[in-house]
């Protein structure tokens, strides 16, 4: 039995702003709110599964802005991230930005939107 994917199974549930070049990375890591990134590769399984778990378990009364970056079309946008930071890139990943400053990252099944959910209202 192999993997089955609707024709939508790409399509994003959350109001995701897309990450599409170097000046709009530079703003985000000047915001005074919480930012969170997901790198997702739109052609692969285990990232879109991840995406799905992550969208269906983010509350949308968090107060954090959410940013996609399509691995495909901007692989450059996430060297430049792991360069600022010094993490090391992953797919999927998510990385949480507060200040300039990474607060939190995971890759694959390590992405978890408790923690997440825990740090920025500690923060």
């Amino acid at each position: 039995m192999g993997w089955f994917f609707s024709s939508d199974s790409n399509q994003k549930k959350l109001d995701w702003e897309d990450l599409n070049d170097h000046s709009q990375l530079v703003q985000l890591f000047e915001e005074e709110i919480p930012v969170l990134i997901f790198k997702h590769s739109t052609r692969c399984s285990i990232s879109s599964m991840a995406l799905s778990r992550f969208e269906s378990e983010w509350e949308a009364k968090t107060n954090c802005k959410l940013i996609f970056l399509d691995l495909l079309a901007h692989r450059d946008l996430s060297n430049e991230i792991e360069t600022i930071t010094g993490i090391q890139h992953q797919s999927p990943q998510v990385i949480v930005v507060l200040k300039g400053k990474p607060i939190y990252n995971a890759s694959h099944n390590s992405i978890s939107v408790q923690k997440i959910e825990q740090l920025i209202v500690n923060s």
